[in-house]
């Protein structure tokens, strides 16, 4: 029954039963880090387990029905089924053998920022911010917001916040395994409350996604990053508060610069800080790996350009599209209620058809 197709799956059989023999054992758990990568791997592996065991269990059955149909022809007369159950077996162990993002089992940092179109653009930042809390709940996921900046008239000038799974979520229901294409501009096009003459106004926002670092994930040198501290302010500019607690990392070999403000203590300010930061140094490693393997990427659906326009949300006519993978929807107020998961799912699927064909 050797399937050249399949070399890799036995080898993750293995490591599970490897896994499962480590897990067993009380002492792996005093390093609480390592005892979560473990835990996670294993989770990981268990649906291809389970698929490889389907796949050879079909095979064996198949393979002892030839043999009592060459005994008995009315046995053959089961065969087209259980050669169909054989086939339909490899074809979901093949998908789940299918090159795996090596984030998908992460919590997210989300960012959320007013673009073009002031007032108006803070305020569908703030719809953004509601349509995703709204997404977390319904899959008992919690928030945390970790920054903010307030709006004059409403929303947010930008916001940072941690969208965390409770417990080991199974893979691919993680925060980032379903949240990770959902970064880009996001246009809306709307008549404001404050336009008068009922025109249709279009304005846009700004969302990152970045799968949330472990200490344990990126090496950060604080000789290399400037901390500067100053009073932090509110809408409009005023100061919120009468001492230097807001803080401002730069990280001198990649340039990155985050900002966080939203607590009263400059010590919490820096450890909100330093948490995007490591966020922002994983994605920054992932994207340079991403771009050395290019060539590959061209076939993958188009998802990691942020220039783009993902999405348009048309509130006059209910509608909700987005231009990547051509899905359309008339369920507008739907989906800034939380209903995502159909146009997630679109996008999950075009990205898994492309690796298929990549394959192929």
């Amino acid at each position: 029954m050797a399937d050249d197709r399949f070399a890799s799956a036995h080898e993750m059989v293995r490591e599970y039963q490897e896994l499962e023999k480590q897990m067993a054992d009380p002492s792996i758990h005093e390093d609480q880090n390592n005892a979560r990568k473990l835990g996670r791997r294993y989770a990981q592996l268990g649906p291809v387990v389970a698929g490889f065991n389907a796949w050879k269990n079909a095979n064996d059955d198949l393979a002892a029905a030839r043999e009592m149909a060459a005994e008995d022809p009315d046995f053959a007369a089961e065969l087209p089924a259980m050669e169909a159950s054989v086939a339909e077996a490899a074809e979901k162990l093949e998908e789940l053998l299918l090159p795996r993002d090596p984030n998908d089992d992460r919590d997210v940092i989300m960012e959320v920022k007013a673009g073009a179109g002031g007032d108006e653009s803070a305020l569908f930042a703030g719809d953004l911010v509601r349509m995703y809390q709204r997404y977390a709940e319904k899959h008992n996921w919690k928030i945390e917001i970790i920054d903010l900046t307030d709006a004059d008239l409403g929303g947010y000038k930008d916001i940072s916040m941690a969208i965390k799974s409770k417990g080991t979520p199974q893979p691919g229901e993680s925060p980032y395994a379903r949240l990770k294409f959902e970064g880009g501009v996001h246009r809306v096009q709307r008549v404001p409350e404050t336009e008068s003459q009922g025109r249709i106004h279009t304005s846009a926002a700004g969302v990152l996604i970045l799968p949330e670092a472990e200490e344990v994930d990126v090496e950060l040198n604080m000789n290399d990053v400037r901390v500067d501290v100053y009073r932090s302010s509110g809408p409009g500019g005023q100061s919120v508060n009468t001492t230097d607690s807001a803080v401002r990392l730069t990280h001198g070999p990649t340039g990155i610069v985050v900002s966080c403000q939203n607590e009263k203590s400059q010590l919490q300010n820096k450890e909100s800080a330093l948490r995007i930061l490591r966020a922002r140094l994983l994605a920054h490693a992932q994207e340079q790996a991403d771009a050395a393997a290019a060539a590959e990427r061209k076939s993958q659906v188009r998802t990691v350009d942020r220039s783009e326009r993902i999405r348009t949300y048309n509130y006059p006519e209910n509608r909700l599209s987005d231009h990547r993978v051509n899905y359309k929807s008339n369920n507008l107020d739907a989906v800034l209620n939380g209903e995502l998961d159909d146009v997630i799912q679109a996008l999950l699927d075009a990205d898994k058809a492309a690796k298929l064909s990549a394959t192929n």
